[in-house]
């Protein structure tokens, strides 16, 4: 049995289904929003330690002590029924709700993809992944992460005013999340000089900036690596920042990498607890590699669709792996 833990849109989740329903392999799409109100989770355990999962749903009854992997793709967090009303009650069932489902997910003796919950936080630390990345040999780019105002202002005298600025987390997604605001990566302006002192409000990521041919994004299943180009600088757009989209003038292609980078990019995915992961490096005019970051459960699937690389067959094998075993 395989658990695939995502909302009701999304179309990764649609692309793997689609491949595991053509292979036989049991499994069940869950959203962990639906709990409370429209599924229902128990626990036993008897005195000699023997324990008993069962989760309903609205359309079946699942033995959870049964299920081989679990992937955590992009579940909603879990929500209160509509007949709870004040908001401290609301909040409490829903806390409650999130620590049942973590607790239970990790008592079961099963897989994770990318990795269990607590795997993924610590995964996502970019301070971490940065010494991992150098510790392996991949080059990083100068980077300071501060809320210290005159070591901005150090480190851009340093750099020569040649810097980008980029979040250094998902606080601003979350706490905006009703006004769906992103902020991209940007080059750091002699405006932004002006405004230094509000870096002490929360801290920022400033790196020199990197010239790039093109930038990379290189998807790890499991040993399986999928490294593909983008062709940023072919639109004013893009780039700073490939996430500006672009397609149309945009280009991807699959990308062949050296094979000690490819080395260190399955190194950096195992070290960090997953069995996935999407990088994201640059491929400088003079023919450096050089890492940025790694988000252990990025997105891939315009990726495959613009350049044919089976992401998806690869992430259906492995969720396949430990029940053909």
């Amino acid at each position: 049995m395989i658990i695939i833990l995502t909302g009701p849109n999304d179309p990764h989740a649609d692309a793997v289904i689609e491949r595991l329903a053509r292979r036989g392999a049991e499994y069940l799409r869950f959203d962990e929003a639906d709990y409370p109100a429209r599924a229902s989770l128990s626990f036993g355990c008897s005195p000699d330690g023997r324990s008993s999962t069962v989760l309903r749903t609205q359309d079946r009854t699942v033995d959870l002590e049964r299920v081989s992997t679990i992937w955590r793709r992009r579940p909603a967090p879990p929500e209160a029924p509509p007949a709870v009303e004040d908001p401290a009650w609301r909040k409490y069932v829903e806390l409650e709700c999130e620590a049942m489902l973590g607790a239970v997910w990790h008592s079961l003796p099963c897989r994770w993809l990318p990795a269990p919950t607590s795997v993924l936080r610590r995964a996502d630390l970019k301070p971490l992944q940065l010494k991992l990345a150098g510790e392996l040999g991949l080059e990083l780019p100068p980077t300071l992460i501060t809320s210290d105002p005159q070591a901005f202002l150090d480190f851009y005298r340093e750099h020569d005013g040649d810097l980008v600025s980029k979040l250094l987390g998902t606080a601003m997604t979350k706490a905006l999340k009703d006004q769906q605001l992103a902020r991209f990566t940007q080059r750091v302006t002699r405006r932004d000089v002006g405004y230094a002192d509000t870096i002490r409000y929360a801290p920022m990521i400033f790196q020199a900036y990197v010239p790039k041919r093109v930038e990379l994004r290189i998807t790890v299943v499991g040993e399986q690596v999928f490294a593909a180009e983008i062709h940023s600088q072919k639109a004013n757009r893009t780039r700073v920042d490939w996430r500006r989209y672009d397609m149309t003038h945009t280009p991807h292609y699959p990308h062949t990498l050296p094979d000690d980078v490819r080395r260190g990019c399955l190194e950096l995915v195992r070290r960090l607890g997953l069995r996935y992961g999407a990088i994201d490096m640059v491929l400088t005019p003079d023919g450096r590699y050089v890492f940025l970051e790694i988000n252990p459960n990025g997105q891939y699937l315009w990726i495959e669709m613009i350049t044919g690389l089976p992401i998806s067959d690869a992430i259906c094998d492995l969720l396949m792996e430990r029940e053909a075993a």
